[in-house]
């Protein structure tokens, strides 16, 4: 059943001046619909949570006065952990990822050196710069152990600039927001009656190269959901739709009754399966999300 979208009114615009766009390019990351995911957000909820942070762009664009964002990527939470307590850091990060690259034989060669970096120590500085030089946003690893393949991207990355005032717009949007590094069987506990979750995990269908998709289980998540709503939390869950242009809906072991009400939100064109495909057209590749919410 679909949920009327005018129940829940979207939350105002923050307006942060120049510096539009997402902070990192990120595979599966909502920036595109954010709001549209908002629109069926309760109208009225107590701390917000989200345990699968990844890109951010829902926080962002939710930009609640009281969140609580975890991860259990390391780097990754670095990044935010940085945007939120020294903006400047992820500016001097960008900077010197972009010169390495630009002051290198070739983009490609540049890239290769600070992805060699990084697989030699994980870290959230040249993690940030790789996200947005990557192929595709495609933040990719080896199952085995961990290293990042993803090659160079076509386009070169933005300027120093221009991410210095995304970093300014985005320091705005996310400031009511604590980052912690935990997992969601940590997380999500946490929440208390009246809290809105909102879970945004590796999808089974489609993303099982990214990642922490390997580990994940969504049988383990729905434990935990279920027991959040019978605490009275709000739970909001995107997981995989339907693919192939919307002809095929992605089978799901859920169970029966755990959620209140489905709704289908279309993402356009894979950008996953475009770097699968190298590049191919894809007509036929157009997916939608699916929202399941407890409420």
């Amino acid at each position: 059943m679909q949920l009327d979208l005018l129940t829940f009114p979207t939350p105002p615009k923050v307006s942060v001046g120049r510096g539009g766009g997402g902070l990192l390019k990120w595979i599966g990351n909502k920036q595109r619909f954010a709001r549209e995911i908002i629109a069926f957000f309760p109208k009225q909820y107590g701390v917000y949570h989200e345990p699968f942070l990844g890109s951010g762009a829902v926080l962002a664009a939710l930009s609640p006065k009281n969140g609580v964002a975890s991860d259990t990527f390391a780097p990754l939470l670095g990044i935010w952990t940085a945007l939120k307590g020294s903006p400047e850091i992820l500016k001097d990060w960008y900077l010197v990822g972009y010169r390495r690259m630009m002051n290198a034989p070739s983009k490609k060669e540049g890239y290769e050196a600070i992805k060699a970096d990084y697989n030699a120590c994980p870290n959230p500085a040249d993690l940030l710069f790789l996200s947005r030089s990557c192929y595709g946003g495609v933040v990719r690893f080896r199952k085995r152990d961990g290293y990042m393949s993803t090659p160079c991207g076509i386009h070169s990355p933005i300027s120093p600039e221009s991410f210095a005032r995304r970093v300014d717009a985005w320091a705005v949007k996310v400031a009511g927001a604590n980052f912690f590094h935990s997992d969601y069987k940590e997380s999500i506990p946490k929440a208390e009656t009246g809290d809105l979750v909102y879970c945004d995990p590796p999808y089974t269908h489609t993303q099982a190269i990214l990642y922490g998709a390997q580990g994940f289980s969504l049988k383990e998540l729905c434990k935990e959901i279920e027991k959040a709503k019978h605490r009275g939390v709000y739970v909001a869950l995107s997981i995989d739709g339907t693919k192939k242009s919307g002809g095929t809906q992605c089978e799901l072991s859920i169970p029966v009754g755990l959620f209140e009400r489905e709704v289908f939100i279309d993402c356009g064109r894979s950008m996953l399966k475009r770097f699968q495909m190298e590049g191919e057209t894809l007509e036929t590749e157009c997916v939608s999300d699916r929202l399941l919410l407890t409420y």
